[in-house]
């Protein structure tokens, strides 16, 4: 007879544990905390915003005061009285369009000069092999560390002996060239390849040429900065303005919002008039930024094929 076959022994089998619920709460905690820390990391944002933006919507409102509002509750956003008189006499009884026409001028010729001057500093100090480069480069990054105060007496004595002082070439003439704007330009031709300069080296350009044809189109984020920086830098310039005029027909709007800060025009507070003055002084600065903010030192355009 034919033995029966063996058969294994049963192996019981139970269904599948459901997975503890323990690391789904700890990714909900970590979320949680995630999110938590968010939340506090924008509020703080917009705490430090506010005591920015607060004090610039002061001067906003107060320039819309009246006299007795102004200096009866400064710190109000909304006035009571909305009153134009503060632009009024600005513009109808003081030297407020002079003072502007002067800084447009003088703002103007800096800018365009500085872009084209310490575009071609920067270059030579990136490109061109020549005697005594490193020397020169330690140079104008000693004079940024200069306090601009220190140079305010010699340049007042240098502006005078050549016949410059208190005139338009004798304010926009040493405004011309910026060592923290070569210093920027230099560092941004050197991360520009070589192998473009070459390429056209071997079409015959110049040295000249490859900077105005090739490289400094390629310089435009830079470009972008240098004119904020030059706009910004001589439009509320100061110090050097009055050391380099005296006559009133060349004040600028630095040195006529300060005059009238020290109560020009009249006794008293004057405080719509001084913001209203510090306001329009505010205005083209804020656009030009507004307009090139997202352009700054962005990257180089163009492409290289290696």
């Amino acid at each position: 007879m034919a033995e029966p076959a063996l058969r294994e022994p049963a192996v019981a089998t139970h269904p599948p544990s459901p997975p503890t619920a323990a690391p789904a709460r700890r990714h909900r905690g970590r979320r949680g905390g995630s999110l938590g820390s968010r939340i506090g990391l924008y509020a703080l944002l917009v705490v430090i915003a506010l005591v920015y933006i607060y004090p610039f919507l002061v001067q906003v409102s107060t320039s819309f005061k009246t006299e007795s509002e102004a200096a009866a509750d400064p710190l109000s956003l909304i006035p009571q009285t909305w009153s134009f008189a503060a632009y009024d006499r600005l513009f109808a009884h003081s030297d407020f369009p002079l003072w502007f026409a002067n800084s447009a001028i003088v703002t103007i010729c800096v800018t365009l000069g500085r872009v084209f001057f310490v575009s071609l500093a920067g270059y030579a100090l990136a490109r061109l092999h020549f005697r005594g480069r490193g020397v020169i480069f330690a140079l104008v990054v000693a004079v940024m560390a200069v306090p601009t105060v220190v140079l305010l007496i010699p340049k007042f004595l240098v502006l005078n002996q050549l016949g410059l002082y208190d005139s338009y070439s004798g304010m926009i003439l040493p405004l011309l060239v910026d060592a923290a704007g070569v210093f920027i330009m230099k560092n941004f031709f050197e991360s520009i390849p070589v192998s473009v300069e070459e390429q056209a080296r071997i079409d015959g350009a110049g040295s000249f040429r490859i900077f105005w044809s090739v490289v400094l189109p390629m310089a435009r984020p830079a470009l972008i900065t240098i004119v904020i920086l030059s706009f910004q830098g001589s439009w509320n310039e100061l110090a050097h303005f009055i050391v380099s005029t005296q006559s009133p027909a060349l004040t600028t709007l630095t040195k006529g919002v300060a005059g009238l800060a020290s109560g020009q025009l009249s006794q008293g507070s004057q405080y719509p008039l001084k913001l209203a003055a510090a306001l329009l002084m505010t205005i083209p600065v804020a656009v030009l930024f507004f307009i090139f903010q997202r352009r700054i030192m962005n990257t180089s355009e163009g492409a290289v094929k290696e």
